[in-house]
């Protein structure tokens, strides 16, 4: 195996997540720099994580050569254009959720990808948690029958404090969108890997009590290739949060109910009259692993060593965005959108609230 170096641009709470991953790997790959526009916030976190060197800017950075991973977590806005600056350098980054603001700054990122060579992985480390590949394997092998009927569900609670406390929350310029962008994307995008291609949204987004420009709330239904059926919620206006997904299968019903983070404690399988097996089937491999940043890094340092493209690509992450856009594009049109539908001259490929949010 290579040994990676490492380097973390932004240094807000989530840096600290990215930064357990890395200590977690170290026999890996090693954290050796910090970017921050705050160089009191930078030289923080790089003396709390033993970091040797605090750069100026990320250009600076990549002229030196010293990195092999470049992980942005700065705010949404500004993911795109560290991305790229990362690209150009032939540098490949993890890259935190949202991604990008829409679809066509996620396009951007593809182009620049299949121009350099270079690699942008986002973070939806829900996909590798414990009892994923168990699903997928039966899904595959076909003991779980056809997917039927799903349900997505994101209720959490942020308070009005937590709009004021950092500007760029709750607007369309910097943040991109709601809870659909910035809170639900993690569920949801985990459904989406489980159930293949969408086909149709019909959904509906509200702002009900916050103080926000984008939504604080919305509702899909979405349909599958595969002829499932699901309902996607996304709310930061439930005092008893919950994230809970729901795939009932012709053979079983198969539950993950958590807040933030999973185990396998977190899962149920609810085997159909005469598929009881499958109970066992699904104990026998258990995992006392969690779902956190360090599983998702292991299989990117496994691509890189294998010189393949990372886990989640860039691809695997416009089939999330596109959905995004959609369900935005429905409730404020009020019409279904269908996939592949949002061209890039749609307004909802270049900004979520595409012609504007009701409300505003």
């Amino acid at each position: 195996m290579e040994f990676y170096r490492a380097a973390v641009v932004g240094t807000g709470a989530i840096a600290n997540a990215h930064a357990e991953a890395l200590r977690a790997l170290g026999s890996r790959i090693s954290l050796t720099a910090v970017v921050d526009v705050d160089p009191a916030r930078a030289r923080a976190f790089a003396d709390a994580w033993e970091v040797p060197t605090v750069a100026p800017n990320l250009p600076t950075l990549l002229a030196t050569g010293d990195v092999d991973l470049v992980h942005v977590c700065t705010p949404p806005s500004t993911h795109t254009a560290l991305a790229l600056q990362c690209l150009e350098a032939g540098v490949t980054v993890l890259l935190e959720k949202p991604p990008t603001l829409s679809l066509a700054e996620l396009d951007t990122l593809i182009d620049a990808s299949e121009r350099t060579g270079a690699h942008v992985a986002t973070v939806f480390q829900q996909r590798f948690g414990p009892g994923i590949r168990r699903l997928r394997t039966l899904a595959a092998d076909g003991d779980l029958g056809a997917p039927l009927l799903a349900t997505c569900h994101t209720h959490w609670y942020r308070d009005d404090a937590y709009y004021t406390a950092l500007p760029w929350r709750g607007r369309w310029e910097t943040e991109g969108g709601g809870p659909t962008m910035g809170h639900g994307i993690h569920q949801f995008d985990l459904l989406l890997s489980i159930l293949g291609d969408w086909e149709q949204v019909t959904a509906v987004a509200a702002r009900r009590s916050r103080p926000t420009d984008t939504e604080d709330v919305s509702l899909a239904v979405v349909t599958f290739a595969s002829g499932a059926v699901a309902s996607v919620v996304n709310s930061v206006v439930s005092p008893r949060q919950v994230s809970a997904l729901r795939i009932d299968y012709a053979h079983a019903t198969i539950e993950l109910d958590h807040l933030y983070g999973y185990t396998d404690d977190n899962w149920t399988v609810t085997p159909a009259p005469g598929h009881e097996h499958l109970t066992a089937a699904w104990a026998g491999a258990p995992s006392t692993s969690g779902n956190g940043h360090t599983a998702q890094l292991a299989a990117v340092l496994d691509a890189l060593d294998a010189g393949a493209a990372p886990p989640v690509s860039l691809a695997d992450t416009r089939v999330t965005v596109e959905f995004i856009a959609a369900l935005y594009a429905s409730a404020f049109t009020g019409r279904p959108v269908r996939a592949g539908q949002i061209g890039p001259d749609d307004p909802f490929a270049k900004r979520m609230d595409g012609t504007g949010a009701p409300w505003q």
